[in-house]
């Protein structure tokens, strides 16, 4: 190191003063946002107790996206809208927190593909309630022991999810409040090498979205059908010669390696899954409205009931038809479209559905979600 003639050192590099200032900067903005968030939350804890006055939800799925909607309008970056999503779902998920914890039911343990879209949407702060069915998540949410539950709806290369449907059938009074997409990946996990592999384990929609990969790359391993893929990755961790389709999150938490990555057969591979609960959600201003009807069985009665969306100027997003367990072969149809039940042209398209049909059940109305998930 060159040396001064009085024999001290040279400053330091510019770099490294550069570098302790802008992180002595940081550390004051860090105190700052600190101090900020807290007085938010203790606004949220105001505003818990006048919705506990008003017996109101705690989940409020359009203010938050009314909230995320303004921040993303007036943000310049550098952050992308993703993170801004990510860093407040956890505020507003410690938040609800503090005015009460949300109970909420799904499919399988921890790390099944229900339970990351539940951390998706909600954040860390809420409480589990872990079944081993879609019925028994309808069941939690309407004897009330769950605030709200979360399932499958339909799936981009499966399409609908039919355990769904049927319950939505059996407890019309059961609302979708928010929605939730999520981007499937599909890992295979084992503790052993492919070659030993003899069974696979995943839920039947995993295995099904897996199905030509696992056709060409493990042909003599018999395929076993589980309630989760939770489930798939705890028997894969304890028996030998046994696989698991789950995620990497799974992997972590049961111990398993992963084998091969990205397994789906569509690269696409996108699951859409319904909030579900029993409030009515107001508009957001980016809605989307479900229903699922019944029509006569007379040739032209579907044309003549979806030709009403097509006369009043609504987008339809999503249509399927389930039998209607009668003893004739009829139908339910379920479907869901752009806008809010409160909207003019909603309300005017619901009154003259109705109308037509033998049976016209609204699902709810709730603001449009984004794609997540890596």
């Amino acid at each position: 190191m060159a040396r001064k003639a009085d024999g001290g050192s040279q400053s330091a590099p510019r770099s490294s003063v550069s570098l302790n200032s802008l992180r002595s900067q940081i550390d004051k903005i860090d105190l700052q946002i600190l101090k900020l968030v807290n007085d938010r939350a203790r606004l949220a804890v105001e505003i818990g107790k006048i919705k506990q006055d008003q017996a109101a939800d705690i989940f409020a799925p359009a203010r938050e996206e009314e909230v995320i909607q303004n921040l993303l309008t007036h943000n310049q970056g550098p952050l992308d809208p993703a993170t801004i999503r990510a860093i407040y779902r956890e505020i507003m998920s410690g938040s609800r927190a503090l005015q009460r914890m949300l109970k909420i039911a799904y499919l399988g343990g921890e790390f099944s593909f229900s339970h990351l879209a539940v951390l998706e949407r909600f954040g860390q702060a809420f409480e589990s309630l872990r079944v081993n069915s879609i019925s028994a998540v309808f069941e939690e949410v309407n004897s009330r022991h769950a605030d709200i539950g979360v399932v499958p709806l339909e799936n981009s290369t499966d399409g609908r999810v039919a355990d769904t449907l049927e319950m939505f059938i059996r407890l019309p009074h059961i609302k979708i409040v928010s929605e939730i997409r999520l981007r499937i990946h599909h890992h295979l996990l084992a503790n052993c090498d492919q070659p030993e592999i003899r069974r696979v384990y995943s839920k039947g929609n995993a295995l099904s979205q897996c199905r030509s990969w696992l056709a060409k790359n493990l042909p003599h391993a018999a395929q076993h059908e589980v309630s989760s893929t939770a489930d798939a990755a705890r028997l894969a961790q304890s028996e030998p010669g046994a696989a698991a389709v789950a995620s990497r999150q799974a992997a972590v938490r049961y111990g398993l390696r992963i084998l091969f990555e990205n397994i789906e057969d569509s690269p696409y591979n996108e699951t859409r899954f319904a909030v579900i609960g029993s409030q009515a959600v107001p508009r957001s201003g980016h809605d989307k409205t479900a229903l699922m009807f019944k029509v006569s069985h007379q040739p032209g009665s579907l044309v003549d009931a979806l030709s009403l969306f097509k006369q009043n100027k609504i987008n339809l997003t999503w249509i399927e038809s389930f039998p209607a367990r009668t003893p004739k072969m009829e139908y339910i149809f379920f479907v869901d479209f752009e806008g809010h039940h409160e909207d003019p042209k909603v309300k005017k398209t619901l009154a003259a559905l109705s109308a037509q049909c033998e049976m016209m059940t609204v699902l709810g109305s709730f603001p449009v979600a984004p794609v997540s998930g890596d």
